[in-house]
């Protein structure tokens, strides 16, 4: 054995290691320091607009991962004992319900009161959270929620309550995603300020305007058959109590709201 040859070889060779944790190390500083710079001159931006942030923002880093989910197949026995009410099943995919006797709400509807409903009426219900209440068409509108956070805008999962003139549920419809999944490695999530730059520099938030509400939770990316569903980390900002916007959270790209899902070809 040649040792002064062998001897080069490693020099050589932790020599080049060196090079390649030192431009790692490097990268880290500029991308800690590139989104520092990001996030500073966004409050800047904001500020002169007299864009205010009424809601608190997280403050720690976030990961998070795609979900894989298949829309359920409903079947007979799914709706054999589902109380005070007629339901069927429509294309496999959907389930009507009409009650027997209206179930009454309150004048003001409530997420908890929401809540209650679903748990007793709807199947798998408790999976579902109060969305939004629309007074003239006299609806409700409920999407499925998974480790607390929101499949927003997700018609895969949602159940819709419709309302007589008294303001009691006569009727609704659900579908339901099944078989949820973590897909992919966790990845670091674009922070909720960007989110809201994101969207500044988009044109969405006028001058003067107050973010009065920011949540993480996923949207409906892809649809790669008519069953099976790819969500994605999703902030979901909202602008003066009335605009919902949203934010790809692994890009921050902004969602289009035109569009609900991207059907791959």
């Amino acid at each position: 054995m040649d040792w002064n040859n062998t001897k080069s070889i490693f020099i050589m060779v932790f020599f080049i290691l060196n090079i390649f944790l030192l431009y790692q190390f490097l990268e880290k500083i500029n991308d800690s320091q590139y989104e520092s710079f990001t996030e500073s001159s966004t409050e800047e931006l904001l500020k002169e607009d007299e864009i205010s942030i009424e809601t608190p923002l997280p403050k720690q880093k976030l990961k998070d991962q795609f979900l894989i989910a298949q829309s359920k197949t409903f079947e007979k026995k799914d709706i054999e004992h589902l109380k005070n009410q007629k339901a069927k099943i429509i294309d496999d995919k959907k389930l009507v319900g009409t009650f027997k006797t209206p179930v009454g709400m309150k004048a003001e509807v409530h997420a908890a009161d929401l809540d209650i409903f679903l748990k007793e009426y709807i199947l798998n219900g408790s999976e579902y959270h109060f969305w939004s209440y629309d007074e003239i068409n006299q609806t409700i509108i409920c999407y499925q929620v998974a480790d607390k956070k929101m499949f927003y805008n997700n018609s895969k999962g949602k159940v819709t309550l419709y309302l007589n003139k008294k303001g009691e549920i006569v009727s609704y419809e659900q579908m339901y995603l099944e078989g949820i999944e973590k897909f992919n490695k966790p990845k670091e999530l674009v922070s909720a300020l960007t989110a809201i730059g994101q969207l500044y520099q988009n044109g969405d938030i006028d001058p003067k305007s107050k973010v009065t509400n920011v949540k993480l939770g996923f949207y409906n990316s892809l649809q790669t058959t008519s069953v099976s569903h790819l969500l994605v980390p999703t902030w979901w900002v909202v602008i003066d109590d009335e605009t919902d916007l949203f934010v790809n959270a692994f890009d921050g790209e902004v969602i289009e709201l035109n569009t609900e899902e991207k059907i791959l070809e």
